[in-house]
Order: C-alpha cells, then structure tokens, then sequence
C-alpha cells in the first residue's frame, strides 16, 4: 500500500477520533501552538460524560473547548507542563495543576513515567511525498510521546510550518504515517499568535542598555519568554554586534528581527555552526513565515536543546531570562506569586547553569526593581526573603548577573553580605535602607556598607 493509500485508509473525523478517549484515560494534547483544535472541539461534548480522564500539554493560546463544559473538575483534570494565563485560570477554577519539573526531561519522563499514555492528540503539517508529519515549529518531546502512546492522532493543519532536524532527517522532528493511528484533516486554522508587538516601557529599555554591552561578538544566544528578553533582542537588533549564534527553549519574534538586521549567522557557535536551534517556537506570523523550511533553522527535542552538557560546550553562551522576584540571598523564583503558581520552571535552570558552565558564557536574570499591586501598592521585587511559598527557581550557589532598570550586578562568587549589597544597590532607592535594616537583622549587612 503507497503512501497516499495508508493516508485515506487512517482519515477519520475528529468525532471518530474523539470516541476513543474513555474515563480514566491520560490524554496527551500537544504543545502551544500545535495543541489540537478540531479533535478538541469533537472531544468537548464527550469528555463531559466522561470522568478521571487527565490531560497533558502546556502554554496554551486559547481556551480549548474542553475548559468550556459545565463543571470541568468532575470530568477531567488539566495537567500543565508549563502554564499561560489561560491555565492559571483553570488552576483557579479548580481542574488545572502544574506539573514540576525541569522542561529538558520531558523526553526522558515519558519514556520512563509510570502513568499509561493512552492517547495523543495535537497538530502536524500535511503529509510529505516520504510520508512523514512534521511536527511543525514544535519538536519538544513529542518524539518520546509518540513512542510512548496506545493511539496517536495527528490534525493536519496546511498553514503550520514545516522545519528541519538537527541532520534533515532526524526523528524528532517528524512521524511517518505507517506509525500514526489516526488522521484528522482540521479546519486549517491559522498558527496562534503569542506575543507581538508592544510597546517596550521605560524600564525595559533601561534593562536591555545594560545588558546589550555585556555580549561579545560571536555569542551565542537565548531568550526566555517575556516583554523583557524581547525587548533586549530588540536592543541587539539594532546594535552593532556580528556572528551571533542562536540556541534556545523558545523562538520568538526578536530573533527572527535580529536575524534580519544581518547580524545571526551561527559562525563562532560550537555546536551546530550555522544554525539557530530551538525546542519550540511561538511567535507572530513572521515568525512562522521565517521558520517554514528555512535550512538555517533548526528544532529538536528538548532533552537535548536543553540539556547543560549541550549549552556548556557552546563557548560565550548568553542566557537572558525574566524573574518574579529575588531574595538577597541571591535565590530567584521566576514561576510563582507565594504558593499561587504564575507560569512553570521551564528551561531556566538549565540555561542559567549551561551558561554558567560555558567557557565565557554569562546568564541573566532581568526584571523591574518593583511591581504594582491591584490595590496599587508598589513593592520591591528584591526582597529580604522570599515570600512564603514562593517557588526557587534558580538556587543562589547558580545565579550570575542580576539586572533592573537601577544597574547590574554579577553574583558568582559573591560572599553573603556583597551578594545583599550589590543588590541593594540595584533595588528602587524608595526600598533600599528598608532591605538594609531587613539584610542587618539576618546577619548579611556589613555597617560600612551603607549606601
């Protein structure tokens, strides 16, 4: 049987498809932007006779029209790998939870998790003359989770984008039909758009001119999610920086300007020299318009993208990530408000070491020196303490360069009252003899130190 035979032999409606997710099953359903849409709106009706049934995904776009039926949490359970905003909703509402865990194991944990996957579901691009589904701009895990699932189903959309392998051929990238259970021809929607153009503020842009003068020439580059790090690339975009490589979580649309503006070429990168690596991306169009078969880009699974001993051997590695808050210590939570989780780990940790290892390499961790509450309070987000709760996402023995719109200081090797000096030092003034009296009390102020 041809290709094209097994295709017509496996295509199915998404309500077809839907009849085979019973109670008690775990429902994997894909990843940001390749999360299913027509299986998702024929599964909706019928998850809502059903219970116990766990999903999987992460950084959702929209509202799936499962979290639409009345009373979600005696029907199902939404088990996030890395939360939006949407899905700190359904965590609100009672039928979401996070799910810890560094995202470079994803792979691995499905591989080796006690949990049955019994079906996955999520969006591919249409069929190529080898036969072969290409997961899009999103190679991440799916792999390991293909490898690992009773059913799969793909929903070819015509509009996702099709990237390359690390090799042009890599598995990670793709799955072939003869291995696919089911086929959904979607309704085509268009890719979800994450992110976009707004305007950067004031801080922001403080933050990005003091981080820019800090990456050499040849660097290697990543950026976490944010207005911040998008900002900074922004910055870079329209400095005078040459050779840059990219290695990255997430793509974004910073990278595709800076790519733009001549200054990405990937020809100092130790590790695949002349590409842009990345796990997933999500972006505006321009983003998917600039992946979609471009042999400069390449996506690959996550255990590998973002593993430490990968980012380590690529030399002048900069990560630069966002955070919630900072204490003096030098601990920075980057996924939490106290206990109420805000988004995930994530990649962070592994950047923020893989960098720290790298043979010139530096990480950042950038954010505003405070914040605004609804009440209209403003606080400092360098803090004695954490707040009570709050998650540490990189410990203080890996944290390097901290950033905010009041100056940088680099932490590595730093004793205890220089690591509560140097950030004082980088606080809003309104907070900074407040965190002196709190950094006396703990016993990490020296007297002569007073700013």
């Amino acid at each position: 049987m041809g290709y094209e035979e097994t295709y017509q032999s496996k295509l199915v409606s998404a309500e077809k498809a839907a009849e085979v997710v019973k109670s008690g099953d775990w429902v994997d359903y894909g990843w940001a932007v390749t999360t299913p849409v027509a299986f998702d709106a024929a599964l909706a009706p019928r998850v809502a006779n059903l219970e116990g049934v766990n999903f999987r995904g992460g950084i959702l776009p929209w509202v799936p029209e499962i979290f639409k039926i009345d009373a979600p949490e005696d029907h199902f359970t939404w088990n996030s790998w890395h939360m939006s905003g949407i899905e700190r909703k359904a965590t609100g509402a009672g039928y979401g939870f996070y799910s810890p865990l560094r995202y470079s194991e994803l792979p691995r944990w499905y591989r080796e998790s006690p949990d049955h996957l019994n079906v996955a579901a999520f969006q591919v691009t249409p069929m190529d003359s080898d036969g072969y589904f290409n997961f899009g701009p999103s190679a991440s895990h799916f792999e390991a989770v293909c490898e690992m699932a009773d059913v799969i189903i793909v929903e070819v959309n015509e509009k996702m984008p099709r990237v390359f392998g690390r090799d042009g051929e890599d598995g990670d990238v793709k799955i072939h039909v003869d291995k696919v259970d089911m086929i959904i021809e979607g309704p085509n929607p268009d890719i979800a758009q994450i992110g976009g153009a707004t305007a950067p503020t004031d801080v922001d842009i403080a933050v990005a001119n003091l981080v820019v003068p800090e990456i050499p020439n040849g660097a290697c580059l990543q950026l976490g999610i944010g207005g911040m790090p998008n900002t900074i690339g922004a910055e870079i975009a329209k400095s005078d920086l040459k050779d840059l490589g990219v290695h990255t979580e997430m793509y974004v649309d910073a990278f595709v300007d800076i790519a733009a503006e001549g200054k990405i070429n990937g020809s100092k990168k130790t590790v695949l020299p002349g590409k842009q690596v990345f796990a997933f991306g999500a972006g505006t169009q321009k983003l998917y318009d600039y992946v979609n078969e471009n042999p400069e880009v390449v996506t690959a699974n996550v255990g590998w993208v973002n593993d430490v001993r990968t980012i380590a051997e690529i030399d002048n590695f900069i990560s630069i990530n966002n955070a919630v808050d900072i204490d003096l210590f030098g601990q920075v939570n980057a996924e939490s408000s106290g206990i109420k989780a805000i988004s995930g780990a994530g990649g962070q940790l592994d950047f923020v070491l893989g960098a720290y290892l790298s043979r010139g390499g530096k990480s950042f961790i950038c954010m505003s020196s405070t914040f605004t509450t609804k009440d209209g309070e403003v606080k400092s987000r360098i803090r004695p303490t954490l707040t009570e709760g709050s998650i540490v996402t990189d410990t203080r023995t890996n944290t390097m360069f901290v950033v905010t719109e009041f100056g940088k200081v680099c932490l590595k090797g730093l004793t205890a009252w220089e690591r509560a000096e140097g950030l004082i030092n980088i606080a809003h003034p309104d907070f900074r003899d407040e965190l002196i009296a709190d950094a006396q009390k703990m016993g990490i102020w020296r007297r002569s130190n007073k700013i």
